[in-house]
């Protein structure tokens, strides 16, 4: 059975983690095959949104497979390293710049949060926990969990999840500012569709140069950020002549993403 399971479906790439009888944690046959999912997903102009959940009710990602990573000490043998030998979005060596929802349903730990965080949105159900409790483990979130956390929400917040590798519930998250919205577990999915349909009613090279801005003005001083120049100008866009027409004419736009 398929570790990583991909649907692609009006617009929408939906990539599911397939191991619920592991809680959907990663091995060494999952990795690989997400961030395949995740190409397919980026190469696919048909493809405008991507939403990531777990399969089953228990889990969206229970982060490394710690089964798998104890087998292969026993065996003297080390588990991945830190950098993979393939494309990575935890390891910023897969870039993405299509907006991804993470749908999360259940536990989201470790691995699994930072798999989350690489997200754009996070939608999360009412029973959903999260943390990063690497530390709990001799190890530190080497899947771009400390970064991300920390700029994500308060530095104190960040730290303390850090430090004590303790899970927040849902609504913890939401104060904080990890996850967007909470919903009941029934509604997790339709909400995440309507987010993607939200989403997919502006302009797709508008939504790509928005977040290719968004997240590299992060790493430059601000003076910087402002003069940031990527891809070309959108004013003389086919999908810019569009929505001015579909306003003028009172109708929803027809993107061509051009």
């Amino acid at each position: 059975m398929p570790t990583v399971l991909f649907e692609a479906k009006d617009g929408i790439a939906y990539i599911t983690l397939n191991r619920p009888q592991a809680m959907n944690s990663l091995n060494m046959e999952m990795r690989p095959a997400l961030s395949e999912a995740l190409l397919r997903f980026s190469n696919d102009d048909t493809l405008r949104v991507a939403i990531l959940t777990g399969a089953g009710d228990r889990a969206f990602c229970a982060g490394r497979d710690l089964k798998e990573s104890a087998q292969a000490f026993s065996e003297g043998k080390a588990p991945y390293a830190q950098r993979p030998p393939f494309p990575s979005l935890l390891h910023n060596t897969l870039e993405v710049w299509k907006p991804m929802i993470a749908a999360i349903n259940g536990y989201a730990i470790g691995g699994g949060l930072e798999i989350a965080l690489a997200c754009d949105i996070r939608i999360a159900a009412e029973n959903a926990q999260m943390g990063l409790s690497e530390a709990k483990r001799g190890l530190y979130p080497g899947g771009g969990g400390v970064v991300r956390l920390t700029r994500l929400v308060p530095m104190g917040m960040a730290l303390e999840m850090l430090f004590t590798g303790d899970l927040v519930d849902a609504r913890e998250a939401h104060r904080i500012g990890l996850v967007n919205q909470v919903v009941p577990r029934a509604d997790l999915m339709p909400a995440a569709e309507r987010m993607a349909y939200r989403i997919m009613d502006c302009a797709p090279l508008s939504l790509r140069k928005i977040k290719e801005l968004a997240y590299k003005g992060l790493d430059v001083p601000l003076p910087v950020a402002y003069r940031l120049d990527i891809g070309p100008d959108l004013a003389g866009s086919e999908d810019a002549k569009e929505g001015a027409m579909a306003f003028v004419e009172k109708r929803k736009p027809k993107w061509k993403g051009k």
